[in-house]
């Protein structure tokens, strides 16, 4: 992905939450995949699909058992 559609993923993400902390960022070695981040915490994974002339954005976010702990 491109600078500027990282951006405005990050700005749409940021409104759409209202959490000013989303940070998406690129991933070293792959264009078809950016880093989500709250913070400084790793939270998952945005890829990019092309289909037929249309792109759209899948959200893989990974919970393991012991963060769930956390919240009793």
């Amino acid at each position: 992905m491109k600078h500027e559609e990282i951006i405005k993923l990050q700005k749409y993400l940021q409104m759409k939450f209202a959490n000013r902390n989303i940070d998406v960022r690129p991933r070293p070695k792959q264009d078809d995949s950016v880093e989500l981040y709250i913070g400084e915490e790793f939270i998952g994974l945005i890829y990019v699909d092309d289909d037929e002339g249309e792109r759209s954005y899948m959200v893989q976010i990974s919970i393991l058992d012991i963060d769930l702990d956390e919240v009793g």
